[in-house]
């Protein structure tokens, strides 16, 4: 398993793969990390676990629960297992770490 890598190596992963605008980078338990770069259009549906988004590079609007929330560079979001949610107007080098954790179902407050 790995326990670091950057983003530059991530991307290279994500190209090497090339089927999926996103690519598993490491995995512990509950918690699965994911660069995510999406091209054109953000297909995503609801996951089953919260999730953080660190965005790395670029811009987007986050459409999350009917609100749309810009976020940029250095950026972290907040998105609760099951909620819909998706990037729209991304810039061309968008990319974003995804951090999914915990059970099913999502964290209970």
């Amino acid at each position: 398993m790995n326990y670091k890598i950057s983003a530059e190596e991530a991307m290279k992963q994500l190209l090497q793969q090339g089927e999926f605008p996103f690519t598993v980078v490491m995995k512990n338990g509950t918690m699965t990390v994911e660069y995510f770069s999406p091209q054109e259009i953000d297909e995503q549906t609801p996951h089953r676990q919260d999730e953080l988004y660190v965005i790395i590079k670029g811009h987007a609007t986050l459409c999350r629960d009917g609100k749309r929330i810009n976020c940029k560079k250095c950026d972290i979001v907040f998105v609760p297992a099951g909620m819909n949610h998706w990037f729209e107007n991304f810039s061309d080098d968008f990319a974003t770490w995804v951090i999914f954790y915990g059970p099913a179902g999502g964290e209970k407050p």
